[in-house]
Order: structure tokens, then sequence, then C-alpha cells
């Protein structure tokens, strides 16, 4: 496709727009909803036909929101393999006596591991304990230097810093860095309960109970803000609510880490008596221990399932890491675009920000969205890739979708949404027992009022 033609999709003066190509349904309900035309595209076809059932705009560059986890954890499976894992080493920077007592720093040198969960690093000092490291009479000192970063800042997305979807990659990322508060009604206060303890940073209690009709947003009605190292908590918590989860990303990746390693360090009773400082594992080092990772077609389930924006900037990352050289994402997009050529799946209009969809400029077209799935439909990966993305009414982000449908059960698609952008993606089975691969893409401002378009497209397909 030549570069003019994509100029002019992208701005919407040209499209393959044939609306006889519809089915009556998505006809009518892109009527219901207006939303025109040039601003859906579409790309049906049943797994392994040469071609398409239904080809609406489908060469045309689209925001695809989270649906572009697709190219990035299909991308992994076939460049890093399903049993990939990621290495967090633990060394020692200096002398460790028989009494337990480094003389010297821990430095802790990580290499992109996106999975690494509070329970796993919990372990993993207590092993350290085991193997005789008591008091760290030095510095903690944090080896981030497999990922070549550039300033990130949480709140450029949509002002909401503290949201743990907005959270930043990094090359030593624990529990995603995310601090999960519970809320628990007692009386008539609300009790929080903070997990993972972070030293340095003390929540404040200042909810109010309420009663209310209904739960609804409820966490929208409370306002968070980090001051003086307090987490600071205002507003009201409807009584009828119960307990809820409150997730918020409070810390950078590294204060996450001194703060979380401080407190569950002196937890299995051990001392630290120096700060934080950045810095490279030096020559003389002595490695202690090496924490492995789960294998990644663990991780893209729950990057998948789950819609994981931080683990999918990971698994970004992770395509261009090479022993000696950081990690970058134009190195990432660059091994990206090598094997989509050499796969003979090149798409020019590609645009890559992040790799998790949580971008206003990424775009792909729903053709090569459809190419991409079909050409995982053939690899030798294809049951691990699939069964990577939420099942319809059953699990992950999808699971309350059709849950009484009889779709339920017969689609493993995933969905992406942002406010100008809506799509969905993956693979549906029909009444009739055919396999179909599905992209549908919606860019507009509102665009999640678009949902019963893809309803119709859905249940329609199913019935074929």
């Amino acid at each position: 496709m030549s570069f003019l033609r994509i100029f002019l999709l992208t701005i919407g003066l040209f499209s393959s727009v044939h609306a006889a190509d519809l089915p009556p349904p998505v006809l009518a309900a892109l009527k219901q909803v207006q939303v025109p035309l040039g601003n859906v595209g579409i790309e049906v076809r049943e797994v392994n036909a040469r071609s398409p059932l239904i080809s609406l705009n489908a060469e045309k560059p689209m925001n695809p929101a989270s649906v572009m986890k697709l190219l990035t954890t299909y991308a992994g499976l076939e460049l890093l393999g399903p049993a990939y894992t990621w290495k967090t080493e633990a060394w020692l920077g200096g002398q460790l006596d028989s009494n337990g007592v480094l003389h010297g720093d821990l430095i802790l040198k990580g290499t992109g591991d996106p999975k690494l969960s509070l329970e796993q690093f919990w372990l993993w000092l207590r092993e350290l304990r085991n193997r005789g490291l008591r008091e760290i009479e030095g510095d903690l000192v944090l080896d981030r230097s497999a990922f070549d970063l550039p300033p990130f800042d949480p709140a450029a997305f949509d002002n909401d810093p503290l949201r743990p979807y907005n959270g930043g990659a990094d090359a030593l990322l624990l529990n995603g860095s995310v601090l999960t508060l519970r809320l628990v009604p007692q009386g008539t206060a609300v009790t929080l309960l903070d997990e993972p303890k972070l030293a340095g940073l003390v929540p404040e209690n200042r909810l109010r109970l309420v009663n209310r009709a209904n739960c609804g947003a409820w966490d929208d009605a409370i306002q968070v803000t980090v001051a003086d190292g307090k987490l600071i908590l205002k507003g009201d918590y409807p009584a009828i609510c119960g307990e809820r989860n409150l997730y918020l990303s409070p810390l950078s990746p590294r204060d996450y880490v001194h703060s979380a390693f401080k407190a569950l360090w002196q937890e299995l009773g051990g001392t630290l008596r120096g700060g934080l400082r950045g810095g490279l594992v030096p020559t003389n080092a002595t490695l202690l221990s090496t924490h492995t990772s789960p294998p990644l077609a663990e991780v893209i389930r729950d990057t998948n399932k789950f819609s994981n924006n931080v683990m999918a900037r990971q698994l970004l990352l992770s395509l261009s890491l090479k022993e000696g050289a950081p990690a970058s994402i134009a190195a990432s997009s660059a091994v990206i675009r090598d094997w989509l050529r050499n796969a003979g799946m090149s798409a020019p209009e590609l645009v890559l920000e992040n790799g998790a969809g949580l971008s206003r400029l990424e775009r792909i077209s729903p053709q090569h969205l459809a190419q991409l799935l079909q050409h995982a439909s053939a690899s030798r990966f294809q049951a691990e890739f699939e069964a990577s993305l939420p099942i319809v009414g059953l699990d992950g982000t999808l699971r309350k979708r059709y849950k009484d449908h009889a779709l339920a059960g017969h689609a493993h698609l995933k969905s992406g949404s942002l406010n100008e952008a809506r799509a969905v993606a993956g693979y549906l089975q029909s009444r009739s027992g055919k396999q179909w691969i599905v992209v549908c893409i919606v860019n507009q401002p509102g665009a999640a009022a678009s949902q019963p378009v893809f309803e119709a497209l859905l249940d329609w397909l199913h019935e074929q």
C-alpha cells in the first residue's frame, strides 16, 4: 500500500466502504448509535480462508486501544518462546561474615520481569535470610540498566497518575508498583487495610461511611493525594458496598521496591543500615541468589485476560533485551517490524508507542490485525496464544459479557476501550461449528456508545 493511500485512509478522504458487505443487524446498529461508516473498520474471515466474508475500511489505520496487546503478546510468543523467563538477581557488594552481616551493599538487578509479585518477593527475601544474610551495613542498590527509558509521567495520558493502568515500565518492577487498600465498613467508620505496608508512606483515612441506595461508581467519590509521606483518602464510601479493594500506584517503581523491601526485610528480622541508590553490579560482586519468573505463556495470560498495560509494556521492551545492551521502545519496535516482514505480515501503517494500547498514537489496520490472528491460528504456539484471550461470558475482562447468552464460551476475544476508540478482535465459533476471525474497530469521540455495533456483529456471526 502506497504512502499516499495510507495518508488518505488516515485522514478519512479515502475509504473502502461497502455498506452492502454489512449484515442488516450491523447496519441497523450503526444507524442507531450514529456511527458513520467511515469511522468503523471490520474484517471477518473464516480461519484459513483466503478472502474475507466482510471487509469494511479494512486497510484504514485505526487506533485499536488494548487490542494492540494481541500484537505484543503474539510477537513475544514467536520471538521469545512460551518457556521464556526473566531473571532477578541479588548480588553482594562486599563481604558477608559468619554472623550474617554484609559489609557493603546489597544489589538487586532486574531484567524486566512483568510478574514479580509481593508473595514471590517475600519468599525470595526469606531465601536471602536463609542463605545467611541478616544485616546490610551499606545501601540497597537497584540495577535497572536493562531498560533504556525516557522520563515517564504517569499523569500524561489522562491526568490520573495514581491509577495502576497508567504505570510505566521498569527493569526492576515489583507487583506492578500497586498498593491495595481494602475498605472495610465497621460500625460508623471505614477501616483501611493496606497491602503491602510501604515504609515511608502512611495511609491517612479521612473517609466517611454513608448510606446510599446503590454502590455504583463508588471509587469516583474518593479523592486520593500523596503529600509529605502520607497517602490521604477523603470522600464518601457507601456502606452498601461492603468490603472493596482500591488499587493505587502512589510511588515510582524505584521507590516502591525500596519501600516494600524495607518493610518486608524488617518483618523477616533483617536490618538495612544504609539508604537507596541506583547503580550497576560491580565486577567484583558475588551472586547470592537468582529469582526466576513464571514462563511467558503464563505472563501473556494475565496480560490479555485482564488487559494489563504494565505487563504489555514490559513484554514489548523485553523483545530487544540483549546481553550488554539495554532494551528500548525504538529497538523493540524495530524487532517487531522485522519479525512481521519476515513472516509475510508487513504492516506499513503500524504505529507503536508502548505495545499496550493505552495510547492516542498507536495505529494498525483491521486487515493486518486479522492477518496476525490468521497467522497465529497456524502457529506452533496457537494453543498458548488463543488460551491467553478472555473467553466471552466466562473469564477475564469479558466474564460479564454475554454471560447468559448463546455466545458464552464460544469466543476468545480481546477487547479495548478508550474515549475515542473501541475495538474487539479474536476467534469466534458459530453454531455450525465454523471458526471465524473477527476484527471490529470504531474510532470517534464517545466510542463507548458504539457497543451495540459489536454485539450485533458477534450475534450475527455466531448464528451463521
